[in-house]
């Protein structure tokens, strides 16, 4: 291990297998001690360790699956015995962008934010381990149309869905140039291990939001302790960058079908430099779908309107509740 706070005397480097902050109290592990982790949705393959996929080297046990099924860290607010709300992530970002929401929500609902992968039968696995009961969605960015596929599938277990800035036109049809170039062959694969460009400049090129020092020694934290997280970006970013119009188009379907019985509301921060809000009105209005704009925020509405984000959500499943 090195410690990528440690003065210019001490040296620096970066490695696959990572580095960390200092001893000492830092946000990151006042973050992570507020999660668990949550076992749902049985690991499949052949069972064969892990190997990088440019020199063919097996990669450390960090990076390996577990053997058994999947662990999602996840981060709980709120009376358990309340109406659940559970909080998806966007791509690529983590549950650590729903912070200014959870103690919102926590007042009146018990509230979850996990990290995850893109999986629609993952989901559903980690949906029952957690809220036996009816559950409010709340979803942003690029992984909407997962969360879409799933919830038209399940709709009996959705109180509510609620879409921060999702992919609905044929103008987000194709990915912004800052997660696109994780997919690129050998480029994408140097660029998906650098913590900066992974985490921060992903973070901070959609919209206002302007990372704090630390904000982002949690956003980098994954990037620094295991190459996984990387290939795991490099992976989704492949195939979104290859399927992002079917599943724009799977998603505009879903939600105008005549079936489709769950309340929805479309919240939409209007400084995404990511997707156009040309088009979005009218998609509410053919659906109709409720429609809340949010003229100070961007593409990651949680991290630029999280207090306010939250008592719309409130304020939004109350009533149906």
């Amino acid at each position: 291990d090195y410690l990528i706070d440690a003065p210019v005397s001490a040296g620096d480097g970066f490695s696959f297998s990572g580095g960390k902050y200092s001893d000492g109290p830092n946000p990151s592990d006042e973050w992570f001690k507020q999660g668990k982790f949550v076992k749902a949705y049985p690991v499949g393959g052949t069972g064969e360790k892990a190997k990088d996929p440019i020199f063919g080297l097996t990669m450390g046990a960090g990076s390996q699956a577990s053997g058994d099924v999947f662990r999602w860290f996840s981060v709980e607010s709120g009376n358990a015995d309340n109406p659940t709300v559970i909080l998806i992530h966007g791509f690529p970002s983590q549950a650590y962008s729903y912070r200014k929401v959870l103690p919102v929500l926590s007042k009146n609902y018990h509230a979850i934010a996990f990290d995850w992968l893109e999986y629609v039968s993952a989901l559903e696995s980690f949906v029952n381990e957690v809220a036996t009961n009816k559950v409010s969605l709340v979803v942003q960015g690029y992984f909407s149309p997962v969360v879409v596929k799933y919830a038209s599938k399940n709709q009996e277990k959705l109180n509510d869905l609620i879409l921060l800035n999702p992919p609905l036109t044929a103008k987000h049809a194709n990915l912004p140039s800052t997660l696109s170039i994780f997919s690129n062959f050998l480029l994408g694969e140097i660029f998906s291990q650098d913590p900066l460009r992974a985490s921060d400049k992903a973070l901070t090129s959609c919209g206002p939001y302007a990372m704090k020092e630390d904000d982002a020694m949690v956003y980098r934290r994954p990037y620094l302790t295991s190459g996984s997280s990387g290939f795991a970006l490099n992976a989704i970013s492949r195939a979104m960058k290859k399927e992002l119009k079917a599943y724009v188009e799977d998603t505009k379907a879903i939600l105008m079908d005549k079936n489709w019985k769950v309340r929805t509301t479309v919240c939409w921060g209007q400084r995404d430099r990511w997707l156009n809000y040309d088009e979005v009105e009218d998609f509410c209005k053919n659906s109709n779908h409720k429609l809340i704009e949010l003229p100070m925020a961007g593409h990651h509405v949680q991290e630029d309107s999280g207090e306010e984000l939250g008592g719309i959500i409130s304020g939004l499943i109350s009533r149906r509740i």
